[in-house]
C-alpha cells in the first residue's frame, strides 16, 4: 500500500459555477478553520472563464460573504484560505489546455491530487481522459463525481466505463452534496443515541415515511444545467430517492 501525503492539491472543474461557489468553497473554508486542512495545500478552480486568479479570489471572497455566516468568518482563517486559492483556465473539452494544468500540479509530484468533477455529467469522461493524457493522474489521486451520473441506467453505465478507464474503483468518489445537510447527517445520532427511537425505529413500527423538500433557492443562473438534467431528475431521482433510502436504511 502506497503512504499518501497530508498535502493535497484539490481541484475543482466548474469552479465559477453554482455548485461551487455555493457549496464548495464555504465548506472548504470550513475544513481550513477547523484545522482539518493544512494551510500549504492548493484549493485550484478550473472554469472556461477568462479571468485571472485574483478575480478568482475575489469572486470566491464574495461567495463566502454571502454564504458563511458573519460569526464564522474570521480574519486569520480567511486569509490562510484565500492564499491557498489558484485558478487555471481550461476548456474542459480541448486536450491541449490540460497542459497548463499539468505544469501547476508538477510542482508539487508528491502530493496528493483530489479532482472535483463540479460539471455536467457529460464531461466526466472527457474530463478524465485529458487529464490522463496531459499526465496529471498519479497513484494517490482521487476523483469526485458530483451526481446526477447520467440520465439513465445506460448513460450512467456509459459514463461510469468511461471514468474507469483512468481511475480504479478505490480512488472514485461518487457524492451527492443534499446528503450534507446537517438534518440528514442528524438521522443516525437522533436514532442511535436515543433509546426511544432507537427500540422503535424499524419496520414494525413505521408504516410510512413522507419527506418535504421546503426549498427557498429557485433557478436563478442555473437554467443551462436545469434545461439538461431537468428538476425532477435533479430532486427526486438524486436528492430525494437518496434521502428516502438512507431513512429506510435507519429504519430496518
Amino acid at each position: 500500500m502506497p503512504s499518501y501525503n497530508t498535502l493535497s492539491d484539490i481541484v475543482i472543474f466548474g469552479a465559477m459555477g453554482d455548485l461551487a461557489q455555493r457549496k464548495l468553497i464555504p465548506a472548504l473554508y470550513q475544513l481550513v478553520r477547523e484545522g482539518l486542512i493544512d494551510n500549504n495545500c492548493r484549493i485550484l478552480g478550473i472554469a472556461r472563464q477568462e479571468i485571472d486568479k485574483e478575480t478568482f479570489i475575489s469572486d470566491c471572497t464574495k461567495s463566502l460573504h454571502r454564504f458563511v455566516k458573519k460569526t464564522e468568518l474570521d480574519k486569520e482563517s480567511l486569509e490562510a484560505f484565500l492564499s491557498m486559492l489558484g485558478y487555471c483556465k481550461i476548456n474542459f473539452t480541448e486536450a491541449e489546455n490540460y497542459k497548463n494544468l499539468k505544469s501547476t500540479l508538477s510542482t508539487h509530484n508528491d502530493r496528493t491530487r483530489i479532482f472535483y468533477y463540479a460539471t455536467p455529467a457529460s464531461m466526466f469522461g472527457p474530463i478524465s481522459q485529458h487529464l490522463s493524457e496531459a499526465g496529471c493522474l498519479n497513484e494517490q489521486c482521487r476523483m469526485v463525481m458530483e451526481k446526477p451520473i447520467g440520465h439513465d441506467l445506460i448513460s450512467a453505465n456509459k459514463i461510469n466505463d468511461q471514468v474507469s478507464e483512468f481511475f480504479s474503483e478505490s480512488q472514485i468518489y461518487r457524492i451527492d452534496h443534499y446528503l450534507g445537510k446537517e438534518t440528514v447527517q442528524n438521522l443516525m445520532a437522533l436514532r442511535f443515541a436515543n433509546p426511544l427511537f432507537g427500540t422503535q425505529w424499524n419496520q414494525n413500527h413505521i408504516s410510512h415515511v413522507e419527506i418535504t423538500v421546503a426549498e427557498q433557492v429557485g433557478i436563478e443562473g442555473r437554467w443551462g444545467y436545469f434545461d439538461q438534467a431537468g428538476q425532477m431528475r435533479d430532486m427526486v431521482q438524486n436528492h430525494l430517492l437518496q434521502l428516502g433510502n438512507m431513512r429506510l436504511s435507519r429504519a430496518i
